[in-house]
């Protein structure tokens, strides 16, 4: 039996390493340890359950050390696929017991052998590995007896070697010969000692062989960034990993997951054309009548025009961001209006106002540089007042400041009347304040945020906000909704007589402590204080990994602590804003170093050890003025 490709994608329990659910377990499991008495039970002994062996920290490296080759399962105790999948891999140490000679199979709870777990990259449950004379084979076919006896069966043979990697290995001596030649190419730039490179690496290697089945094979490649520093600066590699993709040499960084399906999908994609053809006045009119974001349409007459190639290579640079069209069709031409050589941008037609032309076109000539094609897609990608969703508001609406008008948006038959009608009273006001962006928003899609603003109970129909730099963010007075006091509350803020709304726990009574805990209110005093340095980590108190960094970070504040001009710092990010666009917080924890010098480029801690020592090491190298006492000189 086969497993399809949806089907090998939901299989494992994945390791969600943050969640409230997993530290509740592992906290659990060391208030468990805690209270076993070792002396009950010896853990070096090798235990077999239904006849598989039961391997720990304590007894693995001694058992499997004289082994030529043993199956191993990486499993926990709550996984619903590991509770389905024990009968079968019960049946497959039966029919390996029976081998000649016998083939070990064991089981490991990974959740009790940490060790194990962490030096073998589990990254989720169950996950089947064939050890070779001590080292590890991954195993990600079907999960039946069959297919996994048979392997584990090839493995054993005396002859048996591990296919060599998909992945290229890359060097100064072949990195432009094999790079240039390329019409695409994903290079991972890595540090040999990076935890997340090596999470990485089998993901990488999975995807590698996936897209080197494809006609043509999309290649992907590897730089030991330590050992070629020199590639790694000519390629701006400040972190690890740094993923960059390649056309004919030349780069575009990497936006894509980062394991297996998703890097293939992702370069599948990348693969393609950067803009798709269109056949026909119908596919324009389609876009026209039921789009939801701009439209780029390139008027050409052949692809061996000078200015379609250019065309192409812009779109190459933003095709991230946007979806490029262009079309060789005549009728399509006269549609729109315009001679080969133009780029229309234009709305859908909901987007459409009496404000704003329907059609912004570009004269795209040899001497055009790609420049003025990308700022003419971006000055009008925007519609005067649009739809801001979740899946648009990164891309489309992170310019500040917005102004947003909430309320329940629905461009469907039923509810099209009204959306658009409270939408015409924000166009009314958004044609005079041509330097703010504005923006319709659905009140249900943006719950957290209009909670946040205070706005959740107003009970009015429409609410307002105005998201402002540095994180800032003004609400409208609760009062009934019209253009005119929407342009007020614009004007007020313009004139500088609103007063921001900022998410903070109260401010600390006794912040006398070896850590100085910041919340919203006193970020700006505390983290950008031009007088201090300031190591600020931001955390969530359902974190794990934050549980585990505590003690470390307390000894770090009063290490510090007589320290002058240097501050110890935390703020939990998910109860205090963060009131600085410089510090963004995408997992936790997220560790920032502000030198007092330049509060708006903080430094990222970006190592994996968060130790004393290392976190030390990171103060002492970035700090600008590191004040020791008396009593330490």
């Amino acid at each position: 039996m086969s497993v399809g490709k949806g089907d090998e994608r939901s299989r494992n329990c994945e390791l969600e390493k943050d969640s409230f659910v997993k530290d509740d377990a592992i906290d659990e499991e060391e208030e468990e340890e805690e209270d076993y008495d070792e002396d009950e039970e010896d853990d070096s002994e090798v235990k077999e359950d239904n006849g598989v062996l039961v391997l720990n920290d304590n007894n693995f490296d001694t058992f499997v050390a004289d082994k030529d080759t043993v199956l191993l399962e990486f499993y926990a105790p709550w996984c619903g696929h590991c509770k389905q999948f024990a009968p079968t891999y019960e049946k497959i140490a039966k029919t390996l017991q029976e081998h000649d000679p016998p083939i070990p199979v064991a089981k490991i709870d990974a959740t009790a052998a940490s060790t194990l777990a962490s030096r073998y990259d589990v990254g989720g449950y169950p996950t089947i590995k064939i050890l070779k004379k001590g080292q590890a084979v991954d195993y990600d076919g079907p999960r039946t007896e069959d297919d996994i006896v048979a392997k584990v069966k090839e493995v054993s043979q005396p002859n048996w070697t591990p296919p060599p990697e998909v992945t290229l290995v890359l060097t100064k001596d072949n990195f432009d010969e094999v790079v240039n030649d390329a019409d695409i190419i994903l290079v991972e730039f890595y540090a040999p000692w990076c935890g997340h490179c090596k999470k990485l690496a089998p993901e990488y290697e999975k995807a590698a062989k996936e897209l080197s089945k494809r006609s043509p094979p999309i290649p992907l490649a590897k730089v030991d960034a330590i050992e070629e520093s020199d590639l790694a600066k000519r390629f701006d590699v400040t972190g690890y990993p740094t993923l960059k993709i390649f056309r004919k040499g030349k780069a575009f960084d990497y936006n894509g997951p980062r394991e297996k399906y998703g890097i293939v999908d992702y370069m599948v994609e990348q693969s393609e054309p950067p803009s798709k053809e269109i056949l026909a006045v119908k596919q324009v009119q389609e876009f026209l009548k039921d789009g939801n974001d701009v439209i780029i349409i390139g008027v050409f007459n052949s692809a061996d025009d000078q200015a379609y190639q250019l065309y192409q290579e812009t779109a190459n640079n933003m095709r991230e961001d946007y979806k490029f069209h262009h079309t060789f069709n005549s009728e399509v031409a006269k549609f729109l209006k315009v001679s080969p050589g133009k780029l229309v941008v234009m709305q859908p037609e909901k987007f459409h106002s009496k404000y704003e032309q329907k059609i912004s076109v570009l004269d795209v000539k040899e001497s055009t540089e790609g420049a003025a094609i990308r700022d003419h897609v971006v000055k009008h990608a925007v519609p005067l007042v649009g739809h801001r969703t979740t899946f648009n508001d990164a891309k489309r609406y992170a310019k500040r400041p917005l102004v947003v008008v909430y309320y329940t948006v629905d461009f469907s038959f039923d509810y099209r009347v009204a959306t658009q009608y409270w939408r015409n009273k924000v166009l009314e006001v958004a044609k005079d304040f041509p330097e703010y962006t504005f923006a319709i928003a659905d009140e249900d899609d943006y719950s957290s945020e209009v909670k946040d603003l205070g706005l959740s109970d107003s009970g009015e129909e429409i609410n307002v906000a105005i998201l402002a730099e540095g994180g800032k963010k003004y609400a409208m007075e609760p009062e009934d909704f019209d253009s005119d006091t929407l342009r007020d509350f614009v004007l007020a803020f313009k004139k500088g007589k609103l007063k921001a709304i900022i998410k903070s726990q109260p401010v600390p009574k006794n912040n006398k402590g070896p850590v100085t805990v910041v919340v919203g209110k006193t970020f700006d005093s505390v983290v950008m204080d031009p007088k201090s340095d300031v190591l600020i980590e931001f955390y969530a108190p359902w974190c794990g990994h934050c549980k585990q960094l505590e003690p470390v970070y307390t000894e770090l504040g009063k290490k510090y602590k007589q320290r002058k001009n240097l501050i110890i710092a935390k703020m939990d990010a998910t109860a205090n804003d963060v009131t600085n666009d410089h510090y963004k917080v995408e997992g936790f924890p997220t560790i920032y170093f502000a030198p007092r010098t330049d509060k708006n480029n903080p430094i990222k801690f970006e190592s994996e050890k968060r130790d004393l020592e290392s976190l030390s090491a990171f103060i002492e190298d970035h700090s600008t003025k590191l004040s020791r006492t008396k009593e330490e000189l």
